[in-house]
């Protein structure tokens, strides 16, 4: 008889890297395909503290914790620290752990290993063990093309050994792709020239263990990038992965998520809602925070702000004096939201967002025109696509002292709401979105494919 196939998935232990594969992960399970979810032992406690309730999801997949290095007192926002440290600890308990599912059954062998390019040596010690590998990648085709092409840049004399652009302008990697800007490669890092070695060193590694992998899974739509598809050796775009279209619903948050923003939702008129959302880390300091609420206030329109507890640097958000009276009534504030069923909710009229790839998925796939606000990584080049490659959004810029004004909010959301172009463009994105993971679309045909492959195994 056949070995069942056995899937063991690995994400990089941030928020938005658990939430696609665990996305991912389901819709493996629901193929009847036995899925183990490792996570380190801190990130499995916050995903479960989550869950209003344990939903039949749970039970549909093995979540198993292993010690990654760091205690509960560590600080994880020293992203050098805890990477150094799960780099040295992570690969030996990884394998530790694969060889003690082994040796339990026969009939539950690990048959590939799913792993986030983040957490690529994941991908190494399958290798090493033998298991075929699928590595998965996170954000947008146009940052995987373009780590493709770092060593011709470096030939070509058009970025150094560091990746530091060698002159101002626009980058183009291929005719057609959309060109980037000398200072907004995902490796960028303004004033921290060891973040951005360690930065570019792991976009070099990553092509490296991209090439290992038997399969190369891209959280993406291959209508939405094709050229930049294109320049990926064996990519297979299966996405968006969304929740809302898996049976169990599972989002994989860090954060419970405040479900009452859904019935206010129903209670305000359809496409009237403003959304702000900036993502799980961008941090704001007291006086963009105040421009921001100011802001909202001034455009006089219903609204939906998430406000983490970290969203302000070094302290807890303080809401300018009156601002909470004022918007009594057409303002709900939450610490987090069900992002995809808000998107999805037809009250709601644009996406204030921070350009990640999981948010511009979600946004796109709901038909939603954006107001972009990137920092940083990838969120540059996604604000580049939604703004001029699709047409579906306006960007907020910045004064001269990096601040998004007041002002520039309100007209900038005021334009956006007003021209109807940006909602036909994102509606007919959506629609490319649905036919690619319908019965014979491009997603569902490489995702299906996928399934096949790995049962065969």
């Amino acid at each position: 008889m056949s070995k069942q196939p056995h899937v063991l998935v690995i994400p990089f232990q941030g928020q938005g890297h658990v939430a696609p594969l665990l996305k991912l992960a389901t819709k493996i399970a629901e193929h009847g395909i036995k899925v183990t979810f490792v996570t380190t032992e801190i990130i499995g406690a916050k995903m479960m503290a989550s869950m209003q309730e344990k939903s039949e999801g749970w039970s549909m997949i093995d979540f198993v914790s292993i010690p990654g290095g760091l205690a509960e007192e560590d600080d994880r926002k020293d992203f050098i620290k805890t990477r150094e440290t799960m780099m040295r600890v992570m690969p030996g308990n990884l394998k530790d752990l694969i060889e003690k599912i082994n040796q339990s059954s026969d009939d539950e062998q690990i048959t590939c290993v799913i792993c986030d390019v983040n957490a690529r040596w994941g991908l190494e010690v399958a290798q090493q063990m033998g298991i075929p590998r699928a590595a998965f990648v996170t954000y947008g085709p146009a940052i995987l093309a373009l780590q493709f092409h770092i060593t011709k840049l470096i030939k070509d004399g058009v970025i150094d050994n560091n990746g530091t652009a060698m002159n101002d302008g626009l980058i183009s990697i291929s005719e057609g792709t959309l060109p980037w800007k000398s200072n907004e490669f995902p490796w960028s890092i303004r004033m921290n020239a060891e973040l951005q070695k360690i930065f570019f060193e792991s976009a070099l590694a990553v092509v490296e263990f991209v090439k290992i992998s038997n399969w190369v899974l891209s959280n993406t739509v291959y209508e939405l990038d094709s050229l930049s598809c294109d320049l990926v050796p064996n990519i297979l775009p299966i996405g968006p992965l969304l929740a809302i279209n898996n049976s169990r619903h599972l989002v994989g948050s860090f954060r419970p998520e405040d479900l009452t923003c859904l019935s206010w939702l129903d209670k305000q008129p359809i496409g009237s809602v403003i959304y702000v959302a900036l993502g799980t880390t961008p941090i704001l300091n007291q006086q963009q925070f105040d421009e921001l609420a100011a802001g909202l206030e001034s455009l006089g329109k219903p609204f939906l702000w998430v406000v983490r507890s970290d969203l302000i640097w070094g302290s807890v958000a303080k809401f300018p004096d009156g601002f909470e009276q004022k918007i009594a009534g057409r303002g709900k504030i939450v610490e987090w939201a069900p992002q995809e069923k808000v998107l999805v909710h037809p009250s709601v009229a644009c996406f204030v967002s921070h350009c990640g790839w999981n948010s511009t998925l979600e946004g796109l796939s709901m038909g939603v025109p954006f107001l972009c606000w990137p920092f940083y990584i990838d969120q540059h080049q996604n604000r580049n696509y939604i703004c001029e490659g699709w047409k579906i959004g306006l960007e907020l810029t910045r004064n001269g002292n990096g601040i998004v004004t007041r002002h520039e909010i309100q007209a900038k959301i005021t334009k956006l709401l007003n021209d109807e172009g940006f909602t036909g463009n994102a509606l007919k994105l959506k629609e490319m979105v649905t036919r690619s993971l319908a019965e014979g679309g491009s997603s569902f045909e490489n995702f299906e494919r996928f399934i096949v492959e790995i049962k065969s195994i």
